[in-house]
């Protein structure tokens, strides 16, 4: 893991021209300020400051300035280097001038989720599976939501001609220090996937946005726009963003299924975090997306489903999260309700072994379904008593507009 000490040296030794400072406002849109490396340790010791009140969610004019702090620990290597030295990026924690967090940073907001599942003798870990589309784009380089080929699920080239965009992210992440477990076509047109492997639920989230802006950034050098809205297509497959994950108890108690009982009791109150724009409910409850609040072994048509391992590691896949989401905030209300299910001993309800997707309304009447829209999962967090708890007043009033 880096220090200060190390990245002061590491960009004075390697010609480090440009040093990007990153951020997330409460959506989990990536910002940044770029600095020279003479203002590095500035940066370090007193942060950079920007006007808060131009980031979405941050406030108003009154008291804007915020303050950019560097976390070393996430220095990477840009591999698109200006022609004059090389580009590195960290990651900040934001501060109000006095020093103290800002209780709206999500990055922050997920470190304390951390640090409450620690105290309870939890360890989680998260390892995220994306799908997004590739598109061709049109005269004027935008997206013609034209469809790169017309392959399916995990075929080759030729049919499949995504291979070599999606080896050159894999490599372009692997440059940056991230580790991609494995790549795929997936069952739309033009559509694809790449899975992550464990880590800490900080280090997952700082991946997953790292991640995005990659494939963003290689699809445009290949003339292509990568999609990750939900259902950029009414009929092929949306897509998801499916969270893995796997509860370690200090006491060696296998904790799994309260923590995904905790998950199932509170998931229609986090929905709108998880599926934040309208788009979202045009996915959920068709082509392998979830439409209830169930569970079983191996069954993709279910909000959460336990995989088959030949190991002994454990793990739940939540399904129903689509990459419009922050995952900050995923993964921190994952965190909550899943504790709060170890705390309550909670229990979920029976598997269902059926194909959703296929089965009848005498058995779908019985079960409790997602939130349907974007209006009514709001109006079930605005309620929520969990949300309150958890999350700043400030986050639900936006994400509520």
């Amino acid at each position: 893991m880096y220090t200060k000490e190390d990245v002061l040296a590491y960009v004075n030794e390697e010609n480090v021209t440009f040093i990007r400072l990153a951020y997330f406002d409460i959506y989990g849109h990536q910002k940044n300020i770029s600095i020279l490396p003479d203002e590095l340790p500035r940066a370090f010791a007193e942060g950079i400051s920007f006007d808060a009140s131009a980031i979405a969610g941050f406030g108003t004019d009154i008291k804007s300035d915020l303050f950019l702090m560097p976390d070393p620990s996430t220095l990477s290597i840009l591999p698109w280097r200006s022609l004059d030295g090389s580009v590195v990026r960290m990651y900040c924690d934001i501060q109000y001038p006095d020093g103290t967090p800002f209780e709206l940073d999500t990055r922050y907001l997920l470190k304390q989720a951390e640090q409450y599942a620690k105290g309870q003798g939890i360890e989680i870990q998260i390892g995220t599976e994306f799908e997004f589309y590739l598109f061709l784009t049109d005269e004027k380089g935008q997206n013609s939501h034209i469809p790169l080929d017309t392959a399916g699920y995990m075929d080759i080239a030729p049919e499949d001609q995504g291979e070599d965009v999606r080896k050159d992210i894999c490599f372009t992440l692997q440059e940056m220090g991230l580790h991609p477990e494995a790549s795929h076509h997936e069952e739309g047109p033009g559509q694809n996937e790449i899975d992550f492997r464990y880590s800490t639920p900080l280090q997952a989230a700082d991946d997953a946005a790292t991640f995005k802006w990659v494939v963003r950034t290689v699809a445009k050098a290949n003339g292509l726009i990568a999609d990750f809205d939900p259902k950029p297509l009414k009929e092929h497959s949306g897509n998801g963003m499916h969270v893995n994950v796997s509860v370690n108890d200090s006491s060696h108690l296998d904790q799994t299924r309260a923590f995904m009982a905790g998950i199932l009791y509170r998931l229609p109150e986090i929905t709108l975090f998880l599926n934040p724009c309208t788009e979202s409910y045009q996915r959920l409850g068709e082509c392998k997306a979830p439409k209830f609040v169930t569970w079983s072994y191996q069954n993709r048509s279910q909000a959460i489903r336990i995989p088959a391992v030949r190991n002994q590691k454990k793990r739940i896949e939540l399904r129903s999260p689509d990459c419009t989401s922050n995952p900050y905030l995923v993964y921190l209300l994952i965190i909550y309700a899943g504790i709060e299910g170890i705390l309550k001993q909670r229990e979920p309800a029976d598997p269902v072994d059926l194909n959703l997707y296929q089965a009848s309304t005498e058995i779908t009447s019985h079960l409790t379904p997602l939130p349907s829209s974007l209006e009514e999962s709001s109006a079930i967090a605005k309620n929520s008593d969990f949300i309150q708890r958890v999350l700043p007043k400030e986050i639900l009033k936006n994400y509520l507009k």
